[in-house]
């Protein structure tokens, strides 16, 4: 790892009415190293890289770019300073070709005209010398989330960047296309690109960070060479305290069976799909992006209408085309992405969490609005939401927040099995540890849970038992005793 320090913040204060993102928070990059900011949600990553991008104007403090004081008012000041952020919503416009996002407004031209083969070949040449298997005229809307990704990173690159911000880069992708970006990035910094990696998977620091700073409550806490610290003194260091017990389980005797799915096939990605969930467990599907487990989810949940198979409850069959249908029986899918498939952003927390059981306090003309609101209140004090009031539009929650609220949302219609995908993407090390405790309670209480996860240790930690799948069937089912996530990964590439 390279010493010559590229990027100091130095005393950055910020703040907006009523709060105090940024208080004195110091940081360094160093050129070729990749190094985390970690923190809650709420701890002002998002504000720092901001600043850094122009996106906000700090109050107060310095920024150094190789030793050169800059000034930092606007996103062009950035990009002219060698900054480019890839955010971890992506940006790309889906109905233009690779090359087109790539050059997008500052287009090679011949006369007053875009010089398209110029563009098409500068392109692929920049594409090509990261080893990276994509065409410059594909449309972006054909290619994978991680090819977007890899799109992103080239148009970051293609601006001569010398400071790169991947913020929670991994969250939609694969183990695989994960490895792949891993490979880029250190591809970067063997060329001296200095990266800031913002992301909630403490797994990967290792893998790929060199040193990481710990943010809390918008100021600086500290920072650590990788190599000579621990995940625990790590979150101890988010949180302020330790988490004790960060996967909170009591594992059971088997209850009996309550779902039982035979021959599943959706006539695309599931074939022939057959397995059970038994009372009061939590029941882990594990597997590669495109393996098919959140297909198999949304045939039992009445999403996918052209389904085969049979589907018993509690040992009776039952017919399933709707999600109404789903519910009726029993069945509640907290969806993967909670952005686009679950959440009313600009609605309220109460909206957000009665949603799903608005019989339950309207009648006819009539709307009890006081049944509304103890609807409301029994999901925030079960969940443990924070939020300054029910009213309060769920997208300014923070992510763990706004989960506790989908999660509410659905226990609020009774359900005997509750399906969850991904159910602490994008979510702080804290508030995962409030879920999982969450979980627990609601196995101890008889519920059974399905769980869809990419995090090899929270399916490891919290499941009775895994599912593997692998290209649209399952190809075993490990009990808690015997699960290594050796054994998961050798039957997820089966």
């Amino acid at each position: 790892m390279a010493t010559n320090v590229l990027l100091q913040m130095k005393n950055i204060h910020k703040t907006f009415p009523g709060v105090y993102a940024l208080k004195a928070v110091d940081f360094e990059l160093k050129a070729g190293e990749v190094h985390a900011i970690l923190g809650e949600n709420g701890a002002g990553k998002s504000t720092l890289i901001k600043v850094l991008g122009g996106i906000y104007a700090a109050d107060q403090g310095e920024i150094f770019i190789e030793g050169k004081k800059v000034e930092i008012k606007n996103v062009k000041d950035a990009q002219k300073n060698g900054i480019s952020i890839i955010h971890q919503e992506l940006v790309l416009v889906p109905y233009m070709t690779v090359a087109e996002n790539i050059f997008l407004g500052r287009e090679p031209m011949k006369g007053k005209f875009v010089n398209a083969s110029k563009m098409y070949e500068e392109a692929q040449q920049l594409i090509d010398s990261y080893g990276i298997n994509i065409d410059a005229k594909s449309l972006v809307r054909n290619l994978t989330i991680a090819q977007q990704q890899m799109v992103e990173i080239i148009k970051a690159i293609s601006y001569n960047s010398k400071i790169l911000v991947m913020d929670e880069p991994t969250s939609s992708i694969s183990e695989k296309e994960v490895k792949f970006l891993f490979e880029t990035m250190r591809n970067l910094t063997s060329k001296g690109v200095g990266i800031i990696y913002i992301s909630h998977r403490m797994s990967e620091l290792a893998e790929i960070c060199d040193r990481v700073t710990v943010m809390r409550d918008g100021s600086y806490i500290g920072t650590k060479v990788v190599k000579e610290t621990t995940s625990d003194e790590l979150i101890s260091m988010m949180v302020g305290r330790e988490l004790k017990n960060y996967y909170t389980r009591d594992f059971q005797k088997d209850g009996e069976v309550i779902l039982k799915c035979e021959n599943i096939t959706d006539h695309k990605m599931v074939k022939d799909v057959s397995f059970e969930v038994k009372k009061g467990e939590i029941v882990g599907f594990a597997g590669l992006v495109g393996a098919g487990r959140s297909e198999v989810m949304k045939c039992i949940f009445g999403l996918t209408k052209e389904y085969s198979g049979d589907i018993y409850i509690e040992g009776k069959k039952v017919v399933i085309k709707s999600p109404s249908d789903a519910i009726k029986h029993g069945i509640a899918l907290v969806p993967e992405d909670r952005k686009l498939e679950g959440l009313y952003h600009i609605q309220s927390v109460r909206f957000n969490s009665t949603i799903e059981v608005l019989s339950e306090f309207i009648k006819g003309i009539i709307v009890d609005r006081q049944k509304e609101e103890e609807i409301t209140q029994k999901y925030i004090d079960m969940m443990s939401t924070k939020t300054p009031s029910m009213e309060q539009a769920i997208g300014k929650l923070s992510g763990g927040n706004q989960q506790k609220v989908m999660i509410g949302r659905w226990l609020a219609t009774s359900p005997k099995i509750l399906i969850l995908d991904e159910p602490t993407r994008g979510v702080d090390v804290g508030a995962k540890s409030e879920i999982y405790a969450i979980m627990n309670a609601l196995a101890k209480s008889g519920m059974s849970i399905i769980m869809i996860s990419s995090e090899m240790p929270e399916l490891i930690n919290m499941s009775d038992r895994i599912y593997v799948m692998c290209e649209g069937r399952i190809t075993g089912c490990l009990t808690h005793e015997e699960t290594t996530q050796e054994k998961i990964m050798k039957l997820a590439a089966k």
